[in-house]
């Protein structure tokens, strides 16, 4: 007996549910009831699909991400969806609905007729697949019309502002559950990430065989990539909601390209490419910009040629193409002699959440943010980005941006200078941490350079410690049981207030917080420098280093 087409259908809602098969019951069709994204997933990995017929406003995942997450399974790249909301009156949501891979979307309350006719058109299509090629063509330029329409008619609803308000307030609703998640998010994943890591770095100075190395640095290795592809995220999260601000900073740009030649000559070793930088004898060694910023662009694209180049070269470029007044626009160039890429895979790059390839993702691994964070961030700084490929023959991806004349520094002899002093202190520490393994980090980590660690398992036990013992520096981490990390900095404040000895002791704090505000959060509350984990040695080095 031959089966029922199945349509799925995923609402948080029961009576949403029955709602729906009751309009759908004229077609002789199977229903599939879920009540959230995870379980929609599910299904689609059970059975075959004609239909999906997804609600976007769900609690956990919504329907855009749910169906993003369908797309990029081969079973259900082709799935027809429909989307169904009550947010239809504003045009950023159609247009979301459509470019997340959805077919149609139909407002709340439905209109039974139109909902048959358009299940109606995707069930014929189900029924008759050896022809789906050309319908689904078809089938899209009628959408695009109805897609022109639906703006047309959401153009003359905004004019007339019916729902301004309530548009406004579910946004900032919006961006406040955002703002949470990716803040637990952040949170979560950092503080094992720090234990993996850090303990990790402690166990490559021990005595290992030639075996234990080469599994250790598996380990570092994936756990950079983890911690990479979180900051993607991140820093897409920030970029979007607009909360980057770009910094100015007087810096000796052929340092800087210098250490990130330091950083992956090693990867091109491996892979035996020869890695080659060229500065222009026109491009000037200080410069005042973001160099933080600069390098996560100039890192990204290295990276990305070296990863798609099996043999020959990587060579960065940097000339100078504009010098007026205290300006100056410098043009990067990052050329490959790799795989290449089609007039296809060029469409797709500098898109979010978006490679070339699917197989890509499969092979080199990524989050497909980093194109696109590199265009933002080449565009605050007054640039622009793109690409110069053939499949086959090598890419050269370049960007430009502008720049203010620096003046010579000489950083070298300063941070010699700051070492040696350090070196020659042994410190008494205050640690804050409720976590266990990242107790054991710092601790090993602190000891190595010589320093003597009191631990504190949460706030509560901390402002005890400071209470009865004289401390050179407090590290203090923020979220902790019994008493948080910022109400102990407060009352150790408070402390040193009272007992003078004790007055100007820094506190640094040492968390798991990573987002845009964290650290001038932080600092606005009493902590005096930050570091967000995971962290490595040299940069707890530097934090103390910096701060006393």
């Amino acid at each position: 007996m031959k089966e029922n087409p199945k349509i799925l259908i995923v609402d948080d809602r029961l009576e949403n549910l029955i709602a729906l098969e009751k309009v759908l019951n004229v077609f002789d069709v199977d229903f599939i009831r879920t009540t959230s994204g995870n379980e929609a997933l599910a299904m689609t990995l059970m059975y075959d699909f004609a239909l999906a017929i997804v609600d976007i406003q769900m609690p956990e995942m919504d329907g855009y991400e749910t169906v993003e997450l369908m797309r990029q399974e081969e079973k259900t790249k082709l799935l027809p969806v429909i989307f169904v909301s009550a947010i239809y009156t504003e045009d950023f949501h159609i247009i979301k609905g459509i470019e997340t891979g959805a077919v149609d979307f139909i407002p709340k309350p439905i209109v039974p007729v139109i909902l048959r006719g358009k299940v109606k058109v995707f069930l014929d299509l189900y029924i008759h697949k050896t022809h789906l090629e050309d319908l689904v063509e078809k089938r899209t330029l009628e959408l695009n019309k109805i897609n022109d329409k639906l703006k047309l008619e959401i153009a003359e609803k905004k004019k007339a502002n019916l729902i301004a308000e309530e548009a406004k307030a579910k946004a900032l609703t919006s961006d406040k559950h955002k703002s949470i998640f990716l803040a637990n998010m952040s949170h979560e994943i950092r503080t094992p990430l720090n234990g993996i890591i850090g303990m990790t770095e402690i166990l490559k100075k021990t005595n290992l065989s030639k075996k234990q190395i080469e599994y250790v640095e598996i380990i570092s290795f994936s756990g950079a990539n983890l911690i990479s592809i979180i900051n993607d995220i991140l820093d897409f999260s920030k970029i979007e909601s607009g909360q980057v601000q770009l910094e100015k900073i007087n810096f000796n740009l052929r340092q800087k390209i210098d250490d990130i030649y330091k950083l992956l000559k090693h990867k091109a070793q491996n892979k035996k490419l020869t890695l080659d930088f060229r500065i222009d004898s026109g491009v000037p060694a200080f410069i005042v910009g973001d160099p933080l910023r600069l390098k996560q662009i100039l890192i990204n694209l290295v990276n990305n040629a070296i990863k798609f180049t099996e043999e020959g070269s990587v060579t960065l470029e940097i000339i100078n193409i504009s010098h007026i007044d205290d300006n100056i626009k410098l043009m990067f160039k990052i050329i490959d002699t790799g795989i290449g890429i089609s007039e296809h895979g060029k469409r797709k790059l500098f898109k979010e959440f978006s490679q070339a390839d699917a197989s890509i993702s499969r092979k080199h691994g990524g989050s497909g943010l980093g194109l696109s964070i590199s265009k933002n961030l080449a565009k605050m700084m007054n640039g622009d980005i793109g690409v110069i490929s053939e499949q086959g023959k090598g890419s050269t991806f370049w960007f430009t941006a502008v720049f203010t004349m620096g003046e010579k520094i000489d950083e070298k002899r300063k941070i010699v200078i700051e070492e040696e002093s350090f070196t020659k202190r042994k410190l008494k520490i205050l640690l804050a941490e409720d976590n266990k393994i990242n107790q054991r980090v710092a601790i090993v980590n602190l000891n190595l350079m010589g320093h003597k660690v009191d631990v504190a398992n949460n706030g509560k036990e901390a402002v005890e410690l400071f209470k009865t013992n004289l401390y050179d520096v407090v590290l203090m981490d923020i979220m902790m049981p019994v008493m948080d990390g910022i109400e102990a900095t407060r009352l150790i404040k408070e402390l040193q207030d009272d007992q003078k000895i004790k007055k100007g002791i820094p506190i640094i704090a040492m968390t798991a917080n990573a987002l845009k505000g964290d650290r001038e959060k932080l600092l606005s509350q009493g902590m005096d420098a930050y570091i967000s984990k995971p962290y490595s040695p040299e940069e707890l080095k530097a934090v103390l280093i910096k701060i006393l």
